[in-house]
């Protein structure tokens, strides 16, 4: 396993466990489980996989589950929609782009990145928000109000986010990210 290989990957994971437990700490909302913040999962997924991404993502979750910060309650549900999802709709994404569009370094920022982290975004507080609803622990009504109005205007952050924290990698250190293939993107025609 390249994770008990490599020192490197090692300490970025470490740093990285915490650095997302900050960032979702770091959140807005009324009533627990509707709580709205960036997800950093799509820059984990193109800078680990997604398998390590998922693995730093409950991590994370669990470290805010422990103190009280997240409810223990929604912990499977937050930990699929939020952690897991995004990291496949991350991973289908790469997979698209590189089977079917140019190879380009554009397009990999562009659509995985930016596009990727939007839609990864999406399509987790899409499935939170009707799970919730489905198991009857909010109403329509209520998250209408307090997360599907917000959602949109947390997806373009989210994917600016992503995009800015990928174009730093790939500009400074390309090697650190385990889903870009320099030769693929930088060396075809």
């Amino acid at each position: 396993m390249a994770l008990l290989r490599e020192k490197r990957l090692q300490h970025l994971l470490y740093g990285a466990i915490p650095g997302l437990g900050l960032m979702w700490s770091l959140k807005a909302g009324l009533s627990p489980g509707l709580e709205i913040h960036f997800l950093g999962m799509t820059t984990l997924t193109l800078i680990f996989g997604w398998d390590l991404a998922i693995c730093a993502g409950t991590i994370a979750l669990a470290g805010l589950t422990l103190p009280g910060k997240e409810s223990l309650q929604l912990m499977p549900v937050t930990g699929i929609w939020l952690v897991v999802v995004p990291a496949l709709v991350t991973k289908g994404i790469l997979v698209v782009v590189e089977w079917r569009l140019p190879r380009n370094l554009f397009v990999y920022l562009l659509l995985v990145a930016f596009f990727g982290g939007g839609v990864a975004t999406a399509t987790g507080g899409t499935g939170l928000v009707l799970t919730l609803i489905a198991a009857d622990l909010h109403t329509v009504e209520k998250v209408i109000d307090e997360y599907w109005l917000l959602l949109p205007l947390i997806m373009f952050p989210e994917a600016l986010l992503n995009g800015i924290l990928m174009t730093g990698m790939l500009v400074y250190f390309p090697d650190w990210v385990r889903t870009f293939d320099a030769r693929r993107y930088l060396d075809s025609p």
